[in-house]
């Protein structure tokens, strides 16, 4: 029997456009002789199922069912391609454990957590993981620069504590721009991180659940032609994505082993990717997205390609694990 598999896609936040793209990736896909796919829409304002004509059926939240020309439809398995609130930190993933429905993302706990890098960070330092170094704000704080700069030094990164795809980023060189950049960071979150510049290569790591075993990914080193890996380099082809990287076999395996670790120690399940910068020959760890891009530019299914997993294999698998 065919399974029917719902592919929620759009979201809350500035990543909504990413997400829709990743969603329909996944929607053409799959199988149809394996899987009933439906594009579900997931927005503030309506949450629907958008058929091929671009008609739309809403969501019955109480169930997470939809109803088609007279007929009932519940889901085997949800297919989680939404970037950001509500799908990447945490949210949807509770309401679905409560409904028990399967989904291919990690647990509720798993999701916040990483999607809150400052918590996420605080809760891998003592397992080892290194990471720049840091300070907090919270909205009403008061912007001391001397003590910034004292704790972080300049260059250095102000970010939105919580919020994907480079959005509410900014690279600071001076201290009296410092004021600017955490007003950016502001209109993403309430909360901020700003954290120390490492100048180093930049890698990103591709960590899955394939086939019941942590599987890492081969290695993706990023080499953005902008200052740092922005939502221009990243989405727009303002930089190169080079798999895998060029890097020495002894740092491959040190910075896959970290990423195999932090999976493990976090208890993730699904798919993952985390960035890393090696600072004097160590890999320090940025951050962890777990509904990361599934468009054909996206980091993570250019790491499967690489490693003989075709886009349909690795959408396929994380059904079949999430359905186990």
């Amino acid at each position: 029997m065919k399974k029917n598999i719902g592919i929620i896609m759009g979201g809350y936040s500035s990543e909504y456009e990413i997400s829709l793209k990743s969603g329909n990736v996944v929607y053409k896909t799959l199988n149809p002789e394996k899987y009933h796919a439906y594009r579900l829409h997931i927005f503030s304002d309506k949450w629907v199922y958008v058929d091929d004509n671009d008609r739309e059926y809403p969501i019955d939240k109480n169930d997470f069912s939809i109803r088609v020309d007279g007929e009932k439809v519940n889901f085997h398995c949800i297919f989680n391609a939404i970037h950001g609130s509500p799908g990447e930190d945490g949210y949807m993933q509770a309401y679905f454990k409560l409904l028990n429905i399967p989904h291919t993302s990690c647990g509720m706990y798993q999701a916040a957590l990483t999607f809150n890098k400052r918590d996420c960070l605080s809760v891998l330092k003592p397992f080892g993981i290194k990471t720049a170094e840091s300070y907090y704000l919270n909205l009403g704080d008061t912007v001391d620069e001397e003590a910034i700069v004292k704790a972080v030094g300049l260059p250095c990164f102000v970010k939105a504590n919580r919020a994907g795809s480079s959005f509410g980023i900014t690279k600071v060189y001076k201290k009296e721009d410092l004021q600017a950049a955490v007003d950016f960071a502001y209109k993403e979150d309430n909360e901020i991180i700003i954290e120390s510049f490492l100048d180093g290569t930049e890698v990103s790591v591709g960590v899955i659940s394939y086939k019941g075993e942590t599987r890492v990914l081969p290695i993706t080193e990023i080499v953005s032609e902008n200052d740092f890996f922005d939502y221009k380099a990243k989405y727009l082809g303002e930089s190169q994505e080079i798999t895998p990287a060029r890097i020495s076999e002894a740092d491959t395996n040190k910075v896959k082993e970290l990423a195999k670790k932090v999976y493990e120690v976090l208890k993730m399940t699904g798919f993952s990717r985390s960035e890393y910068i090696f600072k004097n020959g160590e890999p320090h760890l940025l951050e962890i997205n777990t509904v990361p891009g599934l468009t054909q530019a996206s980091i993570l299914p250019q790491q499967a390609q690489a490693a003989g997993i075709s886009l349909s294999e690795l959408f396929e698998n994380a059904i079949e694990e999430a359905l186990k």
